[in-house]
């Protein structure tokens, strides 16, 4: 998925006498940190762009600058490569800019361009790395590839990013992160969510029965789908699950045990996926999130949320008006709370989405760059 490109009125063109730099770590097909480095993009659309590299599958019209490690097999290995990173982000580039601005997941914000004393360093953070910081979070910083190394990249990550001026969170979750990794403040800017196209669904998308629970994302096991098929079955209703990634067979097998239907659609455009948003009764998300995108785009459907009460879903979800959120593993302590979300109002909930929009992120984007930079 990408934003809908728009051009930014004169009041949301900072920097526009300065040199600019815009980096972010690899480039993927549609994951949500690419659409802020989009959107961002929009924001200073005379910045040079930079990515460590750019995925296969990844489509994108502008024009982006590819790191040394593009040309080496690393980049079919982000965990072999994550040790490279720190060194890839101080060779990018020897060309020198008055602003460098980071999106960064792993160690874009390390990037150093130029000489400190003349450059400011502005670093948005989708989360510090969660391989190096916080693996209990995502059970894919347990590979034994990165265990000895731990340590060394923690403190490297903080002697590496000292010279950055500001720092802004995508949640209050990444906020308090930062501040306890890396003891530093970061402002929060919420990303950018499409919520008008989502919310602006043609009348049969609209009218249609919502007849199944709906679960989307990245198959993968901190995303916790193997709960979700567990919920639906002690919840009695059909799950669809939308999305793609390796843990798909091991989901269908899960599937194929449960006395539910469980239907799986891969990789759905972004027209199908409105749809099934449309169609749903509830968005099931117990996982924990930086922020989570795709529950603002299943609220501005009107689609309310259950999940886990932890992480971004604080944020995004009002509790007892657009969703309920829990601490439970328990799929049958889910069981109520899906009979009560089918009752939320459409209207509130898709309201509540509007918090999100594209211009409330490249307005607060705008305004932390006219102070910080």
């Amino acid at each position: 998925m990408s934003l809908t490109s728009s051009t930014p009125d004169a009041g949301l063109r900072p920097l526009a006498d300065r040199s600019v730099a815009l980096v972010h770590e690899w480039f993927g097909a549609t994951g949500g940190s690419e659409q802020v480095f989009l959107s961002m993009a929009e924001v200073v659309p005379h910045a040079d762009r930079f990515v460590l590299w750019k995925d296969d599958d990844a489509t994108v019209q502008q024009e982006i600058h590819e790191s040394w490690l593009a040309r080496t097999p690393l980049r079919r290995s982000k965990a072999l490569a994550l040790p490279l990173m720190p060194l890839t982000w101080r060779t990018l580039t020897r060309k020198k800019y008055d602003v460098v601005i980071s999106s960064s997941h792993a160690f874009a914000h390390t990037v150093k361009i130029g000489d400190p004393d003349q450059t400011r360093h502005l670093s948005y953070v989708h989360s510090p790395a969660r391989y190096v910081w916080s693996p209990e979070l995502d059970r894919r910083g347990a590979n034994a590839t990165l265990a000895p190394m731990r340590a060394v990249l923690q403190a490297g990550d903080r002697r590496l990013s000292r010279h950055v001026h500001s720092y802004a969170a995508n949640s209050l979750e990444v906020q308090a992160r930062i501040r306890r990794y890396w003891g530093r403040e970061a402002r929060v800017i919420n990303p950018p969510v499409e919520v008008d196209y989502f919310g602006t669904a043609p009348p049969r998308v609209r009218n249609q029965d919502r007849r199944y629970l709906l679960g989307v994302g990245r198959w993968i096991p901190y995303k916790n789908f193997d709960l979700m098929i567990e919920i639906a079955a002690a919840a009695r209703l059909p799950l669809v699950i939308a999305g793609g990634g390796p843990e798909e067979e091991n989901l269908r097998r899960l599937a194929a045990r449960v006395d539910v239907p469980v239907e799986f659609e891969y990789r759905p455009s972004q027209d199908r996926l409105r749809e099934l948003y449309w169609g749903a009764i509830a968005l099931l998300y117990p996982a924990l999130e930086d922020f989570g995108m795709i529950p603002v785009e299943a609220q501005s459907c009107g689609t309310p949320v259950v999940g886990w009460a932890r992480g971004g879903l604080l944020e995004t979800v009002v509790e007892g008006e657009t969703g309920f959120l829990l601490d439970a593993t328990d799929p049958a302590a889910y069981v109520a709370p899906i009979r009560r979300a089918a009752q939320l109002s459409v209207p509130a909930t898709m309201t509540n989405a509007q918090r999100f929009t594209p211009q409330t992120f490249q307005e607060n984007i705008a305004a932390w760059l006219a102070d910080e930079a």
